[in-house]
């Protein structure tokens, strides 16, 4: 009889948890945004329990990702479908100029992810890193470009890069508030706070880009970090 009646508590809290997330997901249920998993991503907030998951979610629902980068800070524009240079396909990219703090050093196109990605990666890992270890923020966050027709590492027999889309963007370097500029050229030079900044910064780009590939991947990422949103997960 007692096994039969905790059987029925368990099934009516299990009933009254589905009720509970079903009023939340369909907004019938109002939450703080901090403790609300289906609240829209801001990447300016202080992270909580559910931001890597409104992240997730945005990353793979346009809707979401529109939304997100709304509010995200990122000062860009919308550009139409085109085929672009060299005959790739450009589709839903929009064309980022800067952020609230921190201006590129040229504009540059990029998918609604990698757009998202770049704002939640300077909010939540680049500036704490500078802060932290130079007591300072960045200003400047150069590249070598986002969107361009080849293959990957330029090769005739593999698959198209993650830049024939505009879904990826190679980082150089960082300039601090004070016109300090820091480059990959420091990667191996343990002993000095740019090193560890720019480890920091390796690690905060893996927490926010699907595919993040630096100086000790191989030789022709020793300048940049290479980031992208493409469909493989990798740390390198």
């Amino acid at each position: 009889m007692a096994g039969r009646i905790i059987g029925w508590l368990l099934l009516a809290m299990l009933a009254g948890a589905l009720a509970f997330g079903y009023g939340v997901y369909s907004r019938r249920i109002a939450l703080p945004e901090r403790y609300d998993p289906f609240a829209p991503l801001d990447v300016r907030a202080p992270p909580d329990t559910f931001t890597q998951f409104k992240l997730w979610r945005a990353m793979h629902d346009p809707q979401r990702c529109d939304a997100a980068l709304a509010r995200s800070g990122l000062v860009y524009r919308r550009m139409a479908d085109a085929t672009g240079q060299g005959g790739c396909l450009l589709k839903d990219v929009v064309r980022v100029t800067q952020t609230e703090d921190v201006r590129f050093s040229a504009p540059f196109l990029a998918t609604c992810p990698l757009a998202l990605g770049l704002a939640y990666f300077e909010h939540q890992y680049l500036q704490p890193a500078a802060r932290e270890t130079f007591g300072e923020g960045v200003t400047r966050i150069e590249h070598v470009g986002s969107y361009a027709c080849r293959n990957v590492n330029h090769q005739q027999d593999t698959a198209l890069s993650q830049h024939a889309s505009a879904n990826a963007i190679d980082l150089t370097g960082f300039v601090l508030d004070d016109g300090r500029r820091v480059t990959l050229a420091r990667w191996d030079d343990d002993a000095s706070p740019d090193a560890l900044f720019l480890r920091r910064v390796h690690a905060g780009a893996c927490r926010s880009f699907d595919t993040t590939l630096g100086p000790d991947y191989n030789a022709l990422h020793k300048t940049h970090f290479h980031v992208d949103m493409g469909p493989y997960n990798i740390c390198r």
